[in-house]
């Protein structure tokens, strides 16, 4: 078996080797060997001839003989050229075979790409498209409200042809198998605020205040947002995620063929499954963080758990209850509108996929925040 030769660079100088070097005193550089990919690939060896090229690339005076290299293809010619600077050499020594391979290069190199113009008002275009885009947005997620409406009246109208089995799939995966790390990220958070409330309060010598302050922040606000975000975060991408491989895989379509409804057996079950998990998630959420605001009291001020448990529902006025477990309502209903939109518009590749989960997710996560400080609004005066 015939070994092929490496590619090798041999610089002489004025008096050696008469038969390559060139018209006058100035240095040639032969090149011999096989210049392919298959043998510069080879391991050390396309290191070393990129180092002696690139040595070489402002030296105009050289002269060059690639007469005696035994193959060469476009790889190794493009090594060449990139070394003369994209240009023929003044001194250049070739075999006629190699003169059609250089001169596809040259006529590549001479190619000039247009240059994009960025036009001074194109700021404008890019605030028009979002736009543009976020009325589009607007109006796909009006018209799956009224999609959502129908479908519920025609789910009261004929309970027994409805798709309790989804409904009931979906608050097991969106509710139940969600109670883990809510209650973990509750405790935790009733903790740190019970700890950073006590610091403040025995300043001021109002330690059985903290009740007031940790009952009214957890069960108001902190509760049903955390539980949101949560969930958002959780079974929100995992909503779009599920109506988005559907749509890859075709089996949306399938469904459209099957005269099935998407809004009726897909949109709906979800809705409804986080309109009743979301409540219920507050809730919890809420003792969990209670709990760790008690355990966080009981170590920090010596406030024991009976002292907190009979403080808290006159800190707290009932109304609040029911404004956290009607945020938890309507936020479970946003995340699933909101996730179920996106992942009906996923286009059948892997990159939208990505690109739609991770937008459903900071959407949601967004809208339901808003949708807080609309009710901070609306409910100003309620539960003081």
């Amino acid at each position: 078996m015939q070994i092929e030769n490496a590619p090798i660079l041999t610089i002489q100088h004025p008096g050696q080797a008469p038969g390559h070097t060139g018209t006058g005193a100035a240095q040639s550089v032969v090149a011999t060997g096989v210049w392919q990919v298959h043998t510069l690939s080879r391991r050390g060896v396309l290191k070393g001839i990129t180092r002696t090229l690139a040595a070489l690339k402002h030296k105009n005076t050289l002269e060059w003989d690639l007469s005696d290299i035994e193959r060469l293809d476009h790889i190794g010619a493009q090594m060449f050229w990139n070394a003369w600077g994209k240009q023929r050499p003044e001194h250049l020594k070739l075999d006629p075979r190699q003169e059609e391979l250089f001169n596809r290069i040259e006529k590549a190199s001479a190619i000039k790409l247009p240059r994009q113009r960025i036009s001074p008002l194109n700021w404008l275009i890019v605030l028009g498209a979002g736009i543009l885009s976020f009325f589009e947005h607007l109006r796909g997620f009006v018209a799956l409200i009224g999609q959502l409406v129908q479908d519920l009246w025609r789910f009261v109208r004929n309970p027994r042809t409805g798709p309790w089995r989804e409904i009931s799939a979906n608050i097991y995966h969106s509710g139940f198998q969600a109670l883990g790390i809510t209650a973990l990220v509750g405790f935790l958070i009733g903790v740190v605020l019970s700890f950073l409330s006590a610091q403040q309060l025995r300043m001021f010598g109002g330690d059985i205040y903290l009740v007031n302050i940790l009952g009214m922040s957890v069960i108001r606000e902190l509760g049903p947002l955390l539980a949101a975000i949560l969930v958002a975060g959780r079974s929100g991408s995992s909503i779009t995620a599920q109506l988005g491989v559907m749509r890859v895989t075709e089996e949306l379509d399938a469904m459209l063929v099957m005269g099935i409804s998407h809004g009726y057996r897909l949109i709906m079950p979800k809705v409804l499954a986080l309109a009743i998990s979301m409540p219920l998630l507050v809730v919890w959420t809420d003792a969990m963080a209670l709990i760790g605001g008690m355990v966080s009291a009981k170590i920090e001020l010596g406030l024991s758990f009976r002292y907190f448990i009979q403080k808290l529902p006159d800190a707290v006025p009932v109304v609040n209850y029911t404004i956290g477990l009607l945020k938890g309502c309507v936020f479970g209903m946003l995340i699933a509108l909101i996730s179920c939109h996106f992942g009906l518009r996923i286009e059948p590749n892997t990159e939208s996929l990505g690109r739609g989960t991770t937008t459903a997710v900071v959407t949601a996560i967004t809208l339901v925040i808003l949708a807080d400080a609309v009710f901070a609004i609306i409910f100003n005066g309620v539960g003081f």
